[in-house]
């Protein structure tokens, strides 16, 4: 079932209750965030002279928790949970907040893909809000008409083809309006204050700004904001963004028809039609196609999730256009083949790497938007398809990759080799997990593609605009069901997934990564239920991710744990790379809480809980 929630239909906040609301109050109220404890707050929230102790990456307990990579965000978060919020309006609290402290990961100039579970109904459903393609934009945008060859794919990240249309505000008023109990007015006031206040730059955020300096010196507005002074902000400063607050506090007073509809969309379209750069850059900056007409028109999709049974369990994720939910079911599925838990590790780890490099295969060929491609999201999540793949796995020797897919009618073992796929995905994107008092649970992966999107700031607005068009593939193929069209949403491997286990919520796990994404969450998963960590060890354990291709991308602690007991079944490896960055919360039979984040990748995260158990 997909359902398209139109924008008309969801306005929260009507013209007679704008009419009475003070803008100014908004960057004066009291924090909405203000320290839930002494023992949980960040820095941020603390008074005045008083240190704050290190955010914990892990808290356990009971009355609500929320997980994700930032110690401000899930503060927010708590705190709304704490005053009698539900999942899904701290969700969005969480989010906005991290708009502002993660800029280049996520924001209002990006989209996303949410899962929701009711408690109270049993039900789990999702929103699609992944940006699209503008109505104009031809199949061959990516070619550059004088070689015809593709754009090098670095130019074409930094310019305004590859913009798409924002889905993230679209996503925050649906899920508010669906699930929620607050208005989108209430949920942004903590990012509002926190945009205004600042927030402490870090390790992290310092190292992005350099690695992207270059590119953002080429757009004038991007620099003027994220290069004070023309460099990068310092670690231990605080970065305001008052632009952002004023467009936030545009947006909580007079409802997303700001952005969607009115001189916004217009500053939107004309950054994508025409990228300005200065003079002196050498960025090409090629014009893009996205116009007023395109986001006013954009929709939301609710529909439902995908679903597969593990060891008893129930695990829902994202189906498409997301790839996250049909890969982790099939990944799953195979693995479900073999006793993992009675395995020793390097065989478990040889088996999951299998499991994943066959599942990619198959992500490749089938999966698309579905609203221009036939996807085949029930076979691929079958389990009669998922044991015809694992019956090509040879427990003892690494396939050859990159394996072919299987036809959908699978049944047998003998597949041909095919070429090594292309991942243009990028590494960032964010990822935040939420439970309710009430056991109602949140997913929400959003992301601006590329660290730093596209590189172009919207002036004077304080948000950067998405590269996420870079997500089809570059050659026009009528047989890829990736390929550009106009009004498609492109590929994705964002897996926001919950796990029930009797109809309540065990696990919710996501994180970033481009496509690393899928085998992140599958890892974890497998680390949890079969191999017998606790969640905090789950998500700490090292990494290592096989998507078909000839080497296995793996973490440098990885390699020194199992790469001599891996390299004998054949499996070889690339340079080393953080992989992921999970947010994930774990929910015992008792209703005790566990809120996991990274205690060391991208910084650390910071899982907080309500009420901390003894």
């Amino acid at each position: 079932m997909v359902n398209v929630v139109r924008r008309s239909a969801l306005r929260r906040v009507s013209a007679a209750l704008a009419a009475t609301l003070a803008v100014g109050a908004l960057a004066t109220a009291a924090p909405a965030s203000a320290a839930p404890s002494s023992a949980l707050a960040p820095a941020g929230l603390l008074a005045a002279g008083r240190p704050a102790p290190p955010a914990p990456s892990t808290s356990t307990g009971y009355g609500g928790a929320v997980s994700s990579v930032d110690s401000e965000a899930s503060a927010a978060g708590l705190e709304v949970l704490r005053k009698g919020g539900n999942a899904v309006d701290a969700a969005v609290a969480t989010a906005a907040a991290l708009g502002v402290t993660e800029p280049y990961s996520a924001g209002i100039g990006g989209g996303g893909y949410l899962v929701y579970f009711d408690a109270e109904s049993g039900e789990v459903t999702t929103i699609a809000g992944r940006e699209t393609a503008p109505a104009t934009m031809p199949t061959d945008a990516f070619i550059d008409p004088a070689t015809g060859q593709p754009y090098p794919f670095a130019a074409a990240v930094s310019s305004g083809l590859s913009v798409g249309v924002p889905g993230t505000l679209a996503t925050w008023e649906a899920a508010l309006d669906r699930f929620g109990t607050e208005s989108l007015h209430e949920m942004l006031k903590p990012s509002i204050l926190l945009a205004n206040r600042g927030f402490r730059v870090d390790e992290t955020f310092a190292q992005q700004t350099a690695a992207n300096a270059a590119r953002f010196a080429a757009f004038p507005a991007t620099a003027e904001l994220f290069l004070p002074n023309g460099a990068p902000p310092v670690v231990g400063s605080t970065f305001k963004n008052p632009d952002l607050a004023k467009t936030l506090r545009e947006i909580a007073v007079h409802g997303t028809d700001v952005f969607y509809e009115g001189p916004l969309a217009d500053e939107i379209a004309a950054i994508a039609q025409d990228p300005q750069t200065d003079p002196a850059a050498s960025l090409p900056a090629y014009p893009g196609y996205l116009t007023a007409e395109d986001i006013a028109a954009y929709e939301v999709l609710e529909q439902d999730p995908t679903h597969v049974a593990y060891r008893g369990l129930d695990v829902y994720g994202m189906a498409p256009s997301s790839s996250g939910g049909t890969t982790v079911g099939e990944s799953l599925n195979i693995l479900e083949n073999f006793d993992l838990a009675g395995e020793s590790v390097p065989q478990a780890l040889h088996l999951y790497l299998e499991a994943t490099a066959h599942a990619f295969a198959d992500r490749n060929a089938y999966v698309g938007d579905p609203a221009f491609v036939e996807v085949p999201t029930e076979t691929l999540l079958s389990q009669d398809f998922a044991d015809a793949r694992a019956c090509v796995i040879d427990p003892d020797a690494a396939s050859v990759k990159p394996v072919a897919p299987a036809p959908l009618d699978a049944a047998g073992c003998e597949l041909a080799a095919v070429a090594d796929p292309l991942d243009t995905e990028n590494i960032s994107t964010t990822h935040l997990s939420v439970v309710d008092q009430w056991g109602n649970a949140v997913a929400y992966t959003l992301t601006i593609e590329q660290t730093g999107g596209s590189g172009m700031t919207v002036p004077g607005r304080g948000f950067l605009l998405n590269n996420e068009l870079t997500d089809f593939n570059f050659v026009p193929n009528p047989a890829d069901p990736n390929t550009v069209e106009p009004g498609k949403r492109p590929r994705s491997s964002m897996s926001p997934t919950i796990v029930l286990d009797g109809g309540d919520v065990r696990y919710v796990v996501g994180s970033p990564g481009g496509s690393t994404i899928i085998t992140t969450v599958a890892q974890v998963l497998m680390n949890r239920i079969d191999l017998g960590m606790t969640m905090p060890e789950a998500v700490a354990a090292p990494r290592a991710s096989q998507r078909n291709t000839v080497n296995v991308s793996a973490e440098q602690a990885f390699l020194d744990a199992y790469a001599a007991a891996l390299t004998p079944y054949g499996h070889t490896f690339g340079s080393p790379a953080e992989i992921g960055a999970v947010a994930a919360i774990e929910v015992d039979a008792d209703g005790l809480m566990t809120a996991v984040a990274e205690p060391v990748r991208r910084g650390g995260g910071t899982g907080l809980v309500v009420d901390r158990a003894p």
